[in-house]
């Protein structure tokens, strides 16, 4: 995953999941990632192979409702422009302009690409495919799916910042409780604020860790518009979703990101299975902070 991790769980039979937890890891890594010559994905990506695993398929799913119900704001064939922009694995274009960025989203579009079996289709050979922006958070999902299978209710799995717990921290006797960062720019950490989690998922994405600046000082966020190809540009510096698994908490972070606070705003109305914690600047570049849908204060 690129990434650090943290599971901390109580277990009456005090054993040690170290081994089995490795193994999902690199079951998950071998069907998703795309820092991987041979994953499942890349070959995918390479036009080598079409099959796909129980992993693949089950993010696959979930990123079509999401790219659906997000009106295409959430879309995994973004990977393409990701690349060009250099926030990817491919290495960028050098010399990127509007030509070449519009000559590249003729392959973007999720719904260019679709599941029959254990084979995914793609309508275009040149679509690339990415679930870096789902993966992480399904990654969580499957090590506390494997724990509930162990029989372990009180746990809390952490990797690279996205996080799922259950029950409570067993040596406090509380809540699992766990922080929301300021965003700053130079890479420092300061906790915002201090929340409690119970049997749900929290999933955070900004633009003040990951981004780029050109020659002229211009700030470029990591995360891509999928409609114009561009980095997006919102005052939006950060968003924390809570949902019931990791993986839709991962991805709706990453599509709010790419809306926008106003139609954010709107979506979480006609969603109240989502909340949402936002940190945007203010017309006077000032941070302000909004809580929706009751995420926890």
């Amino acid at each position: 995953f690129g990434t650090s991790y943290t599971i901390q769980y109580y277990d009456e039979e005090d054993r040690d999941l170290k081994e089995q937890i490795d193994s999902v890891f690199y079951e998950v890594n071998r069907s998703m990632s795309t820092y991987m010559p041979n994953s499942m994905i890349s070959r995918i990506n390479r036009n080598e192979d079409s099959l796909i695993d129980h992993h693949f398929h089950r993010v696959f799913l979930k990123s079509k409702e999401i790219y659906r119900l997000t009106d295409g704001a959430f879309d995994p064939t973004i990977g393409i422009i990701v690349n060009a922009w250099d926030f990817g694995p491919e290495g960028n274009i050098k010399g990127l302009d509007s030509i070449k960025i519009d000559s590249l989203m003729r392959f973007v579009g999720f719904d260019k690409v679709s599941s029959s079996g254990p084979i995914v289709i793609k309508e275009n050979p040149n679509t690339f495919i990415d679930f870096n922006a789902i993966a992480k958070g399904y990654g969580v999902d499957a090590i506390a799916e494997l724990l509930e299978f162990k029989g372990i209710d009180n746990y809390l799995v952490e990797i690279g910042g996205e996080i799922r717990a259950k029950g409570k921290n067993v040596e406090s006797d509380k809540l699992w409780k766990v922080g929301v960062e300021e965003p700053r720019f130079d890479s420092s950490q300061s906790v915002l604020k201090a929340i409690s989690l119970k049997d749900e998922a929290l999933a955070t994405s900004g633009t003040y860790r990951k981004f780029k600046i050109d020659e002229n000082g211009n700030r470029y966020s990591h995360i891509i518009d999928a409609k114009t190809g561009y980095p997006s540009k919102t005052n939006l510096l950060s968003i924390s979703v809570i949902a019931e698994d990791c993986m839709t908490a991962d991805a709706y972070a990453t599509a709010f990101k790419a809306m926008g606070l106003e139609n954010v705003k709107i979506f979480l109305k006609d969603h109240p299975e989502l909340k949402a914690f936002l940190i945007f600047e203010n017309y006077n570049k000032e941070l302000e902070t909004l809580s929706l849908n009751g995420f926890p204060e």
